[in-house]
């Protein structure tokens, strides 16, 4: 078992790709503040096939909480799906942006 998936405390990274109606609704920047509020880095990214791809670094439940929160009601705009990867984090992160 890796060291990202021993106990809600470990440092992750989660990367979320959000797909529906996510782009030009404040989506991004409404991840951006509920990331900062649960004290965590990453980026909020527009990508070409109109998914935004939500990265993520801090402990685990946190980050546990953010991907409920990218599929609770009252997100802007409309989600209709998200797809989530695990993985160590890279410690390189020290802000979320909106990209």
């Amino acid at each position: 078992m890796g060291a990202f998936s021993e106990g809600p405390d470990e440092t992750v990274r989660l990367t979320a790709w959000v797909r529906g109606q996510v782009q030009g609704v404040g989506f991004r920047w409404w991840v951006r503040a509920r990331a900062l509020e649960l004290g965590l880095v990453g980026s909020a990214t527009n990508l070409r096939d109109r998914r935004v791809e939500v990265i993520a670094e801090g402990p685990r439940a946190l980050c546990e909480r953010l991907l409920e929160l990218l599929q609770a009601p009252g997100t802007p705009g409309r989600v209709s799906g998200v797809v989530e990867r695990w993985s160590e984090p890279r410690g390189d992160l020290v802000d979320f942006l909106e990209r």
